[in-house]
């Protein structure tokens, strides 16, 4: 396929898998899990060079530091792309230059620091009964300081807590918006999905 998105990580993929279903996405381009944020900065480059290829999007976390994130995947465009921009912008980076297409999404809405959970987070209705007593439970074993996860990861765990007490304990991220667990009718959700049209068409 001459169109492809590379995203960190199975997680990465299950999810935009699920939003082109529920969006009704082409089946233009194929979703590639790089297995890590190494190897994706690693494939990148040569993926830019592969014969027949028209489109490349990109979906990272920004994880603690978007700009450093940002300074790394913008550096590799810029080499092959010399008026690549020069930072990030909400409605996510779409760039054609040299008869290549690209384009960044730095989850979890290109502004903040973050990860795909933290994009997911987003997705948990507003009205939730269950969203805050998660967090006062997170909240509890973090004062006692006898949480197991990095506070870098309190996203991971909001969202895998609250998938674990729904109807199918547990849900994979994926499915959680097949299953409507989680609503897409955010802004968040809408922007992203109009960069994935307005990058293949």
């Amino acid at each position: 396929m001459n169109q492809i998105l590379l995203v960190e990580g199975k997680d990465d993929q299950h999810v935009i898998w699920a939003l082109c279903l529920k969006f009704n996405l082409p089946k233009n381009f194929e979703v590639i899990d790089t297995e890590g944020i190494e190897k994706l900065l690693l494939q990148l480059p040569v993926r830019m060079k592969q014969t027949g290829i028209k489109t490349i999007g990109v979906i990272i976390d920004a994880d603690i530091e978007l700009a450093r994130r940002w300074n790394q995947i913008s550096a590799i465009f810029t080499k092959r792309m010399p008026s690549f921009p020069t930072e990030p912008n909400i409605q996510g980076i779409i760039h054609e230059e040299k008869n290549l297409k690209v384009g960044v999404w730095i989850m979890p809405n290109n502004q903040i620091n973050g990860m795909l959970e933290s994009f997911m987070r987003f997705l948990i209705p507003q009205d939730d009964d269950l969203l805050p007593l998660v967090n006062t439970y997170l909240n509890d074993i973090e004062e006692k300081g006898i949480n197991k996860y990095k506070l870098i990861h309190r996203d991971k765990a909001v969202i895998h807590s609250w998938l674990a007490i729904q109807d199918a304990p547990g849900t994979p991220m994926g499915l959680s918006i097949t299953k409507k667990y989680l609503t897409t009718d955010i802004e968040e959700c809408q922007l992203l999905i109009d960069w994935l049209r307005r990058l293949y068409n």
